[in-house]
Formats: C-alpha cells, sequence, structure tokens
C-alpha cells in the first residue's frame, strides 16, 4: 500500500504573533544516505531497506541516496534548500547509543522543531572525517558491535519505521 503524504493546514493561534493565522506545514523529508558505491539489484539487505523506508512513507516522505565520496556528501547536504537547515545525523560508532523510545522521542522533537530535512548517513569504511563530525547535528551509534554498511542501512531503516510506529501509538513497537 502506498501513501501519498500532503501538506497539512494548522491554525497557528499564537498571541506573541499578532492574531490566529492559518498555516501549511509541509512533510519532513528523510534521506538515508551512505558512502560506497550504489547496491546492486540483487542485493538483499538494499530490498529490505527499501522495505522499511516504504512503510515509513505513510509519516514523512523518505529516499535512500549514495554518494561515491564524504565530500560529495557534504557538497550535497550544503547545495540542499528548504526553510530550514538539514538536520545530519551520522552513524558513529562513536556516537550516541539510544533505546527505540528515546529515538523516537529525539525524532519527535526534530519534527515539531519544524525539521524539513534529515539526513542519516552510513560513513565510508575508514570512519567519518573531523569535518564531517563537526557538520553533524548529531552522530549516532547503533551499538558497539561493528557490522557491514548494508546491514547499518538496514537497521537505521527499521528503527526510523520503529520510531514512528512508536509515536503514532501502532502496535508494532511492543516494548521488547
Amino acid at each position: 500500500m502506498s501513501y501519498r503524504l500532503q501538506p497539512v493546514r494548522v491554525l497557528v493561534i499564537n498571541p506573541a504573533h499578532g492574531p490566529a493565522r492559518w498555516r501549511i506545514l509541509l512533510p519532513m523529508n528523510l534521506t538515508l544516505a551512505h558512502i560506497g558505491a550504489r547496491p546492486g539489484a540483487k542485493d538483499e539487505f538494499d530490498s529490505l531497506t527499501a522495505v522499511y523506508l516504504g512503510r515509513c512513507s505513510g509519516f514523512a516522505h523518505c529516499k535512500a541516496e549514495a554518494f561515491r565520496t564524504e565530500q560529495a556528501l557534504l557538497d550535497w547536504l550544503q547545495r540542499l534548500e528548504g526553510r530550514t537547515p538539514a538536520v545530519t545525523v551520522l552513524l558513529d560508532s562513536r556516537g550516541r547509543q539510544m533505546t527505540s523510545e528515546v529515538f523516537a522521542e529525539w525524532l519527535s522533537t526534530r519534527r515539531d522543531q519544524g525539521a524539513q530535512q534529515i539526513v542519516f548517513a552510513v560513513g565510508p569504511a575508514s570512519g567519518w572525517s573531523d569535518a564531517a563530525r563537526t557538520r553533524a547535528q548529531l552522530l549516532l551509534s547503533l551499538g558497539p558491535m561493528t557490522m557491514a554498511h548494508a546491514l547499518a542501512r538496514l537497521v537505521m531503516a527499521e528503527q526510523l519505521y520503529r520510531a514512528f510506529t512508536i509515536l503514532a501509538g501502532h502496535p508494532y513497537h511492543s516494548g521488547h
């Protein structure tokens, strides 16, 4: 089943900004990026990642992007335009570890603050440069174990879907 997200019209009531007025809220855009070759057609991890990103499409616009180099990703991030700058999350073994519930709350806070673009990126085999780490709003660790980058993308896609279902009160996440 495919969902098409539409802008939402909300009534903003804030006495500090004058009388109530209607405002259009655009859906959040999520990108799951990685550094490396584009996955092949027979890549099972890539097809499973696409399944979870497709499930997320009921909650946000989701897509996957591949970049040959870290610099290509950083250049692309700089070109992203919107009403707010893109929130960059780099998956890094030295990053912050979160439970699924805490991650859902983090995502909810970004959404409620009006983040238009959030980019989750799996880095190069040699790890992120200091310049990339400085650019990121969050360094996120999926745990202390090392895993293949294709598997990290799949885990991140599943956690995005899980976060959205937690926020929606959907039974997918039972808490264990």
